[in-house]
C-alpha cells in the first residue's frame, strides 16, 4: 500500500511540475512565432507524407510487374 502511495505522489508531483512548465511555453512568443517559411515547411512536410505511399506503390508495381504467378499444382 505504501509503495502505491509513494508512486502516486511522485507521479502527481511530476505531472504538476510539467504542467507549470507547459504554461510558460505556451505564453512564450518563440513557440507561437510564424514566419514566411512556415506555410512552405508545412507544405513540404505534407507533400512527403502524402506522396511517399504513391512512390512506394509505383516502385513495388515496377519491381513485381515482370513476375508471373506460378500455376497451381494439382490442376489439370
Amino acid at each position: 500500500m505504501r509503495r502505491g502511495l509513494v508512486r502516486f505522489s511522485v507521479t502527481l508531483f511530476l505531472t504538476l511540475f510539467w504542467a507549470s512548465e507547459s504554461y510558460a511555453a505556451v505564453d512564450s512568443y518563440r513557440y507561437l512565432h510564424v514566419t514566411v517559411e512556415t506555410p512552405w515547411t508545412i507544405f513540404l512536410f505534407l507533400l512527403v507524407g502524402v506522396m511517399a505511399p504513391f512512390v512506394l506503390m509505383g516502385l513495388l508495381v515496377w519491381r513485381f510487374a515482370g513476375r508471373k504467378s506460378k500455376p497451381e499444382e494439382g490442376k489439370e
